[in-house]
């Protein structure tokens, strides 16, 4: 399904609408150009989740850990990665055993190793404006804003 957003406010509020619906183990794959709005997304993600402190790209440290809301989210870029062999060394299958989100940027580096992710694509469509199509919710209609 489709979404616009017009302001990075407005991504971050569908980031935090889709918490709401999300259980242990979800896997979200965000795919979108440098600048898209992958971290704003992710921003209202753990808001949603109930995470209140600061939420930065994890661009230099591979995976930022949010913890303390009504679960843990794993924010991953995948940007340096080179295959989805690296992301097993670096422990997903410990992420994923510990029942929290796992939220991937650049995750097409990694494909092959995500079951089953909710997909959202952020495309930009003007300087603050958004297309967000998000794929692999069942409950959309829970994500009107």
């Amino acid at each position: 399904m489709h979404y616009y957003s017009n302001s990075p406010a407005e991504t971050e509020a569908l980031g935090f609408a889709l918490a709401e619906v999300l259980t242990p183990g979800t896997v979200i794959a965000y795919r979108g150009d440098l600048g898209a709005g992958k971290t704003a997304f992710t921003r209202g993600l753990a808001r949603g989740l109930g995470y209140t402190d600061m939420v930065t790209s994890p661009t230099y440290t591979i995976v930022n850990e949010y913890l303390g809301g009504r679960l843990p989210l794993f924010h991953f870029d995948m940007y340096r990665l080179a295959c989805a062999d690296d992301l097993w060394d670096i422990g997903w299958d410990d992420y994923l055993d510990r029942g929290g989100v796992c939220a991937v940027e650049w995750s097409e580096n990694v494909a092959e190793a995500l079951e089953n992710p909710i997909t959202v694509t952020i495309e930009k469509t003007g300087p603050e404006s958004r297309r967000i199509t998000i794929e692999g919710v069942t409950d959309h209609a829970a994500l009107s804003l």
